[in-house]
């Protein structure tokens, strides 16, 4: 778990990027949301959530950084959000 949260510590995205995330944390709803998001049936352990979340993140990042007309600015920012929540939930992060 440790290499994970390395990982997401040394993301770098844009401030607005972020600071919308921010704004939405409040809003979300693990049920609802990261059902969606992952599209499945049942919400995955937080540990198995930042991973999933992490991996479509970088690969939308890298779409977004390419200027591929496919990137959807809505789905980064709620994938920051449901990133930023569930790594709230993990053990040791302070955020339970």
């Amino acid at each position: 778990m440790s290499d994970l949260l390395s990982r997401v510590r040394s993301l770098r995205r844009p401030r607005l990027l972020v600071e919308a995330a921010r704004a939405g944390l409040l809003a979300y709803d693990r049920n609802r949301d990261l059902k969606r998001l992952m599209r499945a049936s049942n919400a995955p352990s937080p540990d198995r959530a930042v991973a999933a979340l992490l991996a479509e993140e970088e690969r939308l990042e890298e779409t977004r950084c390419a200027g591929d007309a496919r990137y959807s600015l809505t789905r980064h920012i709620d994938l920051l959000i449901a990133m930023m929540a569930e790594i709230r939930l993990l053990p040791g992060t302070g955020g339970a």
